[in-house]
Formats: C-alpha cells, sequence, structure tokens
C-alpha cells in the first residue's frame, strides 16, 4: 500500500518552486483541504503566494509552512534529479524533500485523518502557507500576519514545519529563536597611489583595529534560553581592481544573532560608540529581520513534547539555536511558537533527501498533536 504521505510530498517536489515562486504548490493544498472543509482566503502580494485556510472556531492551532526552495545548485552533482521525485531504498530524494514540503506532506495527511474521524471536533485548525520564505520573506508570512491581525484574528497555538530534527525524528525542536541584525557599513579613506600612501588614507588599514574591537566586544551574555550574542562579517569588499591603487572606502556586511538580554537600539548604540571611538568616517544602514522570541513552558510545548515521547520513547531537547523562521512573526500576536519537523542534515544541500518512515511517522506525531490539543 503507498504512502498517502509519501505521494503528497513527490506531487510537490516534482514543482520546481524556487523562491519566491510557488509554482502550483499551494493550488495542490488547497484543493485538499476545500475537500474537508476549509475555508480559504489567499494573500497574492507581488510575486509571493500565500493563503490562509480555516476549519472550526475557538481556540485555533496553526500549522505554519512555506512551498518554495533554494535552488538545487549543479544538477550533475545530484544521484537523482531534484525535481523528479525519486525513491530509491526507502529515501524520497528531491529539493524540499526535508525543508519542508515534506512536512506540509505530513501536516495535510494528519489534518485530513484527523477531521475524517472528528468531523465535529471543537477549535479552530488553521494553516498559513508563503512561497517566500526561502527568500526575503517581506511578502509572506509578515503581511499574512499583519492582515489577520488587521482583521482581529487571533491564533493560540503556532506549529512550524521547519526541519529541526539532527539525528533522529524528533530529537530537538525549537522553543524559540535568536534575532537577526544586518549592518551594511561604509568606511571612508581617500583614494590615491599605493606607491605614496602618505598622500591617501587607506580604509583597510585603519579599519583593522575596529573590525577586531568589534569581534571581539561582548554584546551580550548566555542566558537560560540562549547563547550569548554573537556578530559575524560575511563581506569585506573595497571594490578595487587595482594593484596599484589605495581605495577609497571599504565595505563590510555583518550579522548578529541576538538573545533577548539585548536589543537592536542596544547593538547599534555601541556598535556606533566604537566607530566614533577609532575616529572612523562612515556611513551604516541597519536592517532587522526579526527580534528574538521564546515560547516557555505552556499547552503547545507540553504537547509536542509528549506528542514526540508517545512514538519514540524520548523526550526532545529544546534549542532556540540555528537561523531565523517566520515563526518570528507570530511574536506580536502572543501566540505559543514551537517548530519541529524533518531532519536538517541535508537541506539546502546537493541531495537533499528524507527517509519514508521519518515522513509516515511525522504525520502521526502532527495527528497526535492535534489530538492532544483539541480532544
Amino acid at each position: 500500500m503507498s504512502c498517502p504521505v509519501t505521494k503528497l510530498a513527490k506531487q510537490l517536489i516534482y514543482l520546481p518552486s524556487i523562491s519566491p515562486h510557488d509554482l502550483g504548490c499551494q493550488k495542490i493544498i488547497i484543493n485538499r483541504l476545500l475537500k474537508i472543509g476549509f475555508n480559504i482566503e489567499d494573500f497574492k502580494i507581488n510575486n509571493t503566494d500565500n493563503f490562509w485556510a480555516w476549519r472550526g472556531t475557538g481556540k485555533t492551532l496553526n500549522f505554519l509552512g512555506h512551498t518554495d526552495v533554494v535552488p538545487s545548485g549543479p544538477l550533475i552533482k545530484w544521484k537523482h534529479h531534484p525535481f523528479k521525485s525519486v525513491v530509491k531504498n526507502g529515501v524520497l530524494f528531491g529539493r524540499g524533500a526535508s525543508d519542508m514540503k515534506g512536512a506540509l506532506a505530513a501536516m495535510i495527511v494528519a489534518v485530513e485523518n484527523f477531521v475524517f474521524f472528528n468531523p465535529r471536533h471543537i477549535g479552530r485548525i488553521s494553516f498559513i502557507i508563503t512561497s517566500d520564505e526561502e527568500s526575503n520573506a517581506e511578502d509572506g508570512t509578515k503581511k499574512v500576519v499583519e492582515k489577520l491581525i488587521s482583521k482581529n484574528e487571533f491564533i493560540d497555538y503556532c506549529l512550524v514545519g521547519e526541519p529541526t530534527s539532527n539525528l533522529f525524528l524528533g530529537d530537538c525542536i525549537k522553543n524559540g529563536r535568536r534575532g537577526s541584525l544586518n549592518a551594511y557599513l561604509i568606511i571612508f579613506g581617500i583614494q590615491g597611489h599605493i606607491a605614496y600612501p602618505y598622500l591617501a588614507d587607506n580604509p583597510i588599514h585603519k579599519s583593522l583595529s575596529v573590525l577586531k574591537e568589534l569581534i571581539n566586544h561582548e554584546w551580550s551574555k548566555e542566558n537560560n534560553f540562549f547563547s550569548k550574542t554573537q556578530i559575524q562579517i560575511s563581506n569585506i569588499n573595497s571594490n578595487n581592481n587595482s594593484t596599484n591603487t589605495i581605495p577609497g572606502s571599504l565595505f563590510v556586511n555583518f550579522n548578529f544573532r541576538f538573545n533577548n538580554d539585548t536589543s537592536f537600539n542596544d547593538i547599534k548604540l555601541n556598535f556606533e560608540n566604537l566607530l566614533i571611538k577609532h575616529k572612523m568616517q562612515y556611513s551604516i544602514k541597519w536592517n532587522l529581520s526579526g527580534n528574538p522570541f521564546i515560547t516557555k513552558k505552556g499547552k503547545l510545548l507540553d504537547t509536542v513534547i509528549n506528542s514526540i515521547k508517545h512514538y519514540t520513547s524520548k523526550e526532545p531537547e529544546l534549542s532556540t539555536s540555528g537561523g531565523t523562521s517566520d515563526g518570528r512573526f507570530f511574536r506580536s500576536i502572543g501566540s505559543e511558537v514551537i517548530e519541529f519537523g524533518l531532519l536538517n542534515k541535508t537541506i539546502h544541500k546537493i541531495n537533499e533527501c528524507v527517509n519514508i518512515s521519518d515522513l509516515k511517522m511525522l504525520s502521526l506525531i502532527y495527528y497526535k498533536i492535534i489530538e492532544k490539543i483539541f480532544i
């Protein structure tokens, strides 16, 4: 007998929905939700497809996911074509298999089964699905949540299907995420001939001491929920292709992953004070991708932990590590947010894949979560 979760995952993987394009994935999901009595509201914003679906009334459990994927990389390096949904030795290969079309399929089948056995269930089950999570995340979940807030909608519990497991399914869940902040810095010097440095001002040389201090600065300590705030330089570029010219400026891009003991304003103030201390001439732009959020002990966290233990007999580790997710956009409406999904060891890689057994198990655990919330 074929696995319905695998069958749906294969359908979704077959569509090369490189972010922010959906290419029909959401239509497949919407049609299945309509058949089991869901209401659908589309939110098409620029090139991003989004929808909100709901069934029932009252306390709301929302499944959050995305149909977009990252590019495949060189096709020649894949064992199987990334968009052919090949199953080999119990493993499904394809871009998005783990991140996160496999989890989407597990969610849909879990909800279909729950509605079949509980057609008059209490509470409300909903979905928010976007197609720009892997790109700039500006026209997706963020905008949908804003629209729901304007309609006075409230979501009590949000379960995000991101791949959180490390070695085996359910060994780790995310109950929060660090904030992410980008800084785009230009340090100004004076361009000149490299043989006459006294007639110029080399921004690379003058920046070295301040860059070292920025890297070594303690932005915040670790706490009970988060590691300490970290800074990383992602790019340094003088745009100088001449070997005999001192550049006139230096571009430096920074990223901060920060915890809840600091804030955007704290980081900005300390950062610019260090530049002033070193007498830098500079300009800077900031982009806040998201603030940190944490879901402490409560109904959703307890339910997810107990549902995983029901099938694995092991308690998952709670973590706030890794990148950001669209779960951050629910911070503004006070939802309990937990991320739980497939293994993350092949996500965004060549030969991304998922074990069929994990797809089946994930759908069973999602079903158990719904059951424990509403029954």
